[in-house]
């Protein structure tokens, strides 16, 4: 296999029973963005255009000694009427690409260097596994290939040092629709000098073509396009999606400033995928199985991602891995689409892959939901999961695809008839079994084991819940007020830019003030809290990012949001300025497995990576109006607006 290169201590990567992934070469280096440009039609296609480097340089999966490094080599045409090997393609010769990591953006330290080789078959990308570098220290890294060199991209290692606690800060983020809208998050992101690395829970890409199944505002069509036109489901289509991704400028900067530490959710194949299907798989697209296949090989490649030791007794490839920062904390990140179980639906709710349905209206689906034959992780990593609660750490930390906590959704806020309570099969809510097991395990460890806080995407929208010890019973709620013990809790940040319940609500309300469709969600929220006594801070507006900062006393999560949607700017995804902004915090104090607010946003570190030559300082955090603390007061509270119809959300 050809671009793959391990250091002496690491291993190529191996086939696997199901899906026999050829796991791609790849490489070093991120890239720094250029000024911003109009996107055309050819922009996935255009930096091959431009040079060997075009797609820039990216690092993930940081430990005390190692990093993967990562970039994509356009070759040298041999001939002047040949076409240049644009990604997934399958043109271009094999190239061969030199390497270096250093202590100085200078390079006039060098630790590593090396050769590696790439291919058509890798799609020209470049991954290499950095070994034998230090804890806790900045690192700098460039490619050469073609007679040219790469843009120089930083990184750095984990916080991990027997009998040391350093600082622990990172960013979580999902759902980046490139059709959605500009990726400003990423760009502020890209500024920020206080990151350790990028935690990217999901739908790093969409499947989606520019058609009847376009996502995203219409305001963007031909300026701002998915490539391939259509959907993704053959594996040039896929690399293709992916080149798009790493063409713009403001995902080249935060990648060539920031390992990133990255899982797949449903997108990254197709819309509410389960083990041998999706909702947005149709027969005349072929074999579910090779679509798939494909995705993964695709994603593996155009990611700076460490495939973890296969000798786990499991079916298909192993994506799920540990981290770990000292006696601190660790993050065990989960991969919750290869072998789940297929979702619950209900005829005229949902038919072809899950989402919102009853709960306490039939027997038949509430003994579907609790079946314990059913799994989201298969048994393997549920088990791996729940051993890995028992580690001696402060803080257990989960990368988690899609809600864990149970959450009831009235049916008057979905368009149901009023007496009916809802879920979203597609998230733990669906799989109640291993969501009950996990949540007993996390309230079976003693006080001195560490506390559980779940990191999460999906849902386009920030939510801060406590998660309780037991499941509400069928067709019941925890009402605001109801007692429940608290095992833990769960983070969840909101989409980079893909569609949240504000704009599902505004394009259902053409012509409604964009003031009024923000008050409506804020009304929803209030609401929604009224029906679910754990759930503490829900807004469904904003986009953006958390920011998570780990210290021995407490976890505190600083919720990071685009402006405020107004009559003058009703979407701020059209605005390439718009930035998010600091909003609100919410933390967890150690031992007390709940959340609390937090009256004032993170500031500096306790302290720094070692970095040759100087110490970075710490950049600003702009400071706003908080909002409101959410605190639901009434056990049945009147939702003053019509049926807010959530179903349509591609979660």
């Amino acid at each position: 296999m050809t671009g793959l290169q391990t250091t002496p201590s690491g291993s190529a990567l191996r086939p696997t029973r199901r899906t026999m992934l050829q796991a791609s070469a790849a490489g070093v280096a991120t890239a720094a963005a250029g000024p911003l440009r109009v996107f055309d039609v050819a922009a996935a296609e255009a930096p091959a255009h431009r040079g060997a480097f075009g797609y820039g340089v990216a690092s993930g999966d940081p430990t005390a000694d190692a990093v993967v490094i990562w970039t994509r080599v356009t070759p040298p045409r041999r001939r002047p009427n040949e076409p240049v090997a644009t990604p997934g393609s399958g043109l271009g010769a094999p190239t061969t690409v030199r390497w270096e990591v250093a202590l100085d953006h200078r390079f006039t330290r060098v630790v590593a260097r090396g050769v590696v080789r790439t291919s058509p078959e890798s799609d020209h990308t470049v991954k290499v596994d950095v070994t034998g570098l230090r804890p806790y220290t900045r690192y700098w890294y460039r490619f050469r290939a073609a007679g040219q060199t790469s843009p120089v991209g930083r990184t750095q290692t984990a916080p991990d040092e027997a009998g040391r606690t350093h600082a622990l800060r990172f960013a979580l983020v999902s759902c980046s629709n490139y059709t959605g809208g500009y990726f400003t998050t990423y760009r502020a992101l890209g500024k920020r000098d206080d990151l350790d690395f990028v935690l990217h829970v999901g739908d790093y890409i969409y499947e989606y073509g520019n058609g009847a199944d376009r996502y995203g505002p219409s305001e963007l069509a031909g300026t701002r396009d998915h490539q391939p036109a259509g959907e993704t489901v053959a594996l040039s289509d896929y690399r293709l999606r992916h080149a798009l991704h790493k063409a713009d400028p403001d995902l080249q900067l935060v990648h060539s400033r920031h390992p990133f530490i990255t899982i797949f959710d449903d997108h990254e194949v197709a819309n509410n995928a389960w083990e041998d299907g999706a909702e947005n798989h149709q027969p005349t697209e072929g074999d579910f199985m090779a679509r798939r296949h494909a995705a993964y090989q695709a994603y593996l490649e155009w990611l700076p991602f460490r495939l973890p030791d296969q000798a786990v007794d499991h079916d298909g490839t192993r994506f799920f891995k540990r981290f770990t920062f000292g006696t601190l904390a660790d993050l065990s990140v989960l991969e919750t689409r290869q072998n789940r179980s297929r979702q619950i639906d209900v005829p005229s709710f949902t038919t072809t892959g899950g989402g919102f349905i009853p709960t306490g209206s039939s027997p038949a689906v509430d003994s579907a939901l609790a079946d314990p034959g059913r799994h989201l992780p298969e048994p393997e990593q549920l088990a791996w999961l729940q051993d890995g609660l028992t580690r001696p750490t402060s803080w257990h930390l989960v990368g988690n695809q899609v809600i864990l906590a149970p959450i009831r959704f009235p049916g008057a806020v979905l368009g149901a008839p009023a007496d009916l309570l809802l879920l979203n099969s597609d998230q733990w809510d669906g799989y109640q079994a291993d969501q009950a097991a996990l949540l007993a395990r996390a309230g079976d460890q003693p006080a001195d084991a560490g506390d559980l806080v779940v990191l999460t995407g999906d849902i386009h929208s920030s939510w801060a819940i406590d998660l309780p010890a037991t499941l509400p019973a069928p067709g019941t709620a925890a009402f605001a007020g109801t007692p429940y013990d608290s095992v833990g809790v769960e983070l969840v940040c909101p989409s980079v830019t893909s569609d949240g319940f504000y704009e599902i609500v505004r394009a259902s309300q053409p012509g409604a003030p964009a003031e009024a469709v923000a008050a409506q969600i804020d009304g929803l929220a209030q609401f929604l809290g009224g029906y679910n006594s754990y759930l503490k801070y829900l807004d469904g507006v904003g986009h953006g990012y958390v920011l998570v900062d780990v210290t021995p006393e407490r976890v505190q999560a600083d919720f990071f949001h685009t402006p405020r949607p107004t009559s003058v700017r009703p979407d701020p995804r059209l605005d390439r300025t718009a930035e998010p902004s600091y909003a609100v915090s919410w933390q967890t104090l150690a031992g007390s497995r709940r959340l609390s607010t937090a009256t004032s946003p993170i500031t500096q570190r306790s302290d720094e990576p070692r970095e040759h030559g100087r110490r970075h300082g710490q950049e600003g955090y702009p400071h706003r109006v908080r909002h409101a603390d959410f605190r639901p007061t009434r056990r049945t509270p009147d939702f003053p607006y019509g049926p807010v119809d959530l179903r349509s959300l591609k979660d």
